[in-house]
Order: C-alpha cells, then structure tokens, then sequence
C-alpha cells in the first residue's frame, strides 16, 4: 500500500458584509473576520471573549511576555497581542492558504522582531521539548473546515499546552459548548493543568449564542478573588478598551458533566 501524503487543506476564501471582511476555508462556516474601517477591532464575540486570559495575569504583566496562537484563523488574536498588547507573538497555522490570506487582506503584519508566523503542524510545535516553558500567553483556537469539533483535543496535547507555558502561564480555548465532546475536553485540560478541589484552575466563559465557550487555564496558580478581578478588569477596559468588567459574572467551573447554558444577549462590545 502506498505512503499516504500529507492532508489535503481546504483553501482559504473570502466575504464582504456591511464593512466587514470574513475567512472562510471553503465553506460557509466562518473562521475569522476583521472590521476594514478597523483591523484592530475584535469583531467576534467569541473572540473577544478568549481575550478573558486577560485576568488570569496581573495587572503589571497583562501585556508582558511570549503570546502564542494556536490557530491564524484571520489573525485577529495575533494582531491584537502584537499591535496593542504589544507583546512578542508566535502564530502556528498549518494551512498556507490562511497565512498567505491574512498577509493580504487581513492586515497581518510581516514577520519581525516581535512577531512569528509558523507554517506548522499545531501539534508538532506543542510537543517540541525545546518550546517547554517558553510561553506566557496561549491561545488555542484549532478547527478546520467542517468546524465539527476541534483538531486537537487529546490529554497528551492539554499537557503539551501547559508544559510550553511558564509558571504563571495562562491558555485560552475556543471550544463548542453544544458539542458532544465539550465536557470530555473540559476535563483533559483540568487533568493536564492539575485543577481540582485544592486548585482552582480552570474556568470557562459564558458560551456565546453560537455556542462558543471559552476555556481559560492557569499555570501552577489558582484564580484569584473577585476584588482583585475587578482591579484586573478595570485596568484592561482602560488600558486596552476590551469589555472585561462583563466577563467576571460570566466566569465559572463547570463540573464535569455539565454544559453550561448559551448566552442569548446580543454579545456587543
């Protein structure tokens, strides 16, 4: 039997709607979109709502640091912790259609200094052993065309998550909080992050109307009290503009075994 050859990538395409440009991979699924009037704008909600990594962090060391993302999609993460986070940034994306799209009409910047764009396998880069304790800011939005499920989803790469981060280190997930598999997802991250009754390190997001819930996972640290969120919050609207007094009520641990309910406000920033 014949080798088989690497996966076929389904090709990166466009849509324009009311000033904003949409990446899809050759379906209608969306899977990034950028505002034209203004590239630094997360027009997502969800994407915006992945942004609550943000409180995991002291206020002194928010925007301190190596970002990495897991997943270009249309460069809205990686450009936000680039431009006004001004952090060093990592993007992993295995489809060069993606890259080659949010070069050209996503504003992503070229590579420089502070910025890295990988044509890599997400999976690879998570288990390189020299990459371990290198990260401060983890991004994981890992979905292909069918956005059925994400790509990588095992414990063994939860745990190469929370080895490349540094202690201190915090990830946030894009998951599907109707997906059958949301509540398995949920506990591997735990596992590999040691939450449990003594550690308090895993929260989720209230899920977007679409579904989306974000999953947020501390390094070797438990989430903090409410008062010191708010501080937290408060400095991030007022340094960075992004809603995060809202996301403190919408910050929970789910047990294992329960989904949590769909947001069905309108989701504006």
């Amino acid at each position: 039997m014949p080798a088989s050859g690497p996966p076929t990538l389904a090709p990166a395409t466009l849509s324009e709607h009311r000033g904003v440009r949409y990446l899809h991979l050759d379906s209608i699924w969306v899977q990034g979109a950028m505002r034209m009037a203004d590239p630094d704008r997360l027009e997502l909600e969800y994407v915006r709502r992945m942004m609550a990594w943000m409180l995991g962090r002291p206020a002194d060391e928010v925007a301190r640091g190596h970002a990495m993302q897991l997943g270009l999609g249309a460069g809205a993460i990686t450009r936000f912790c680039h431009g006004p986070l001004r952090m060093t940034v990592t993007a992993v994306e295995l489809n060069p259609t993606v890259i080659e799209a949010c070069r050209m009409w996503f504003h992503l910047p070229g590579d420089g200094p502070r910025l890295t764009v990988l044509n890599a396998d997400a999976g690879e880069v998570v288990a390189d052993p020299t990459r371990a304790g290198t990260v401060d800011v983890l991004c994981v939005d890992l979905y292909d065309h069918e956005a059925a499920g994400p790509v990588l989803d095992s414990l063994a790469f939860y745990r190469g998550c929370a080895a490349l981060l540094r202690p201190g280190g915090v990830m946030s997930v894009n998951l599907f909080g109707r997906n059958a598999q949301f509540e398995r997802s949920v506990a591997r991250i735990g596992r590999a992050f040691g939450h449990g009754p003594d550690a308090d390190r895993v929260r989720t997001v209230r899920p977007t109307v679409e579904g989306n819930t974000t999953v947020i996972a501390l390094r070797e640290s438990a989430w903090p009290a409410r008062d010191v969120l708010v501080t937290r919050a408060e400095n991030i609207e007022t340094r960075f503009g992004l809603p995060a007094r809202r996301w403190i009520p919408w910050l929970r641990t789910v047990p294992v075994g329960t989904t949590p309910r769909p947001d069905t406000s309108s989701g504006s920033a």
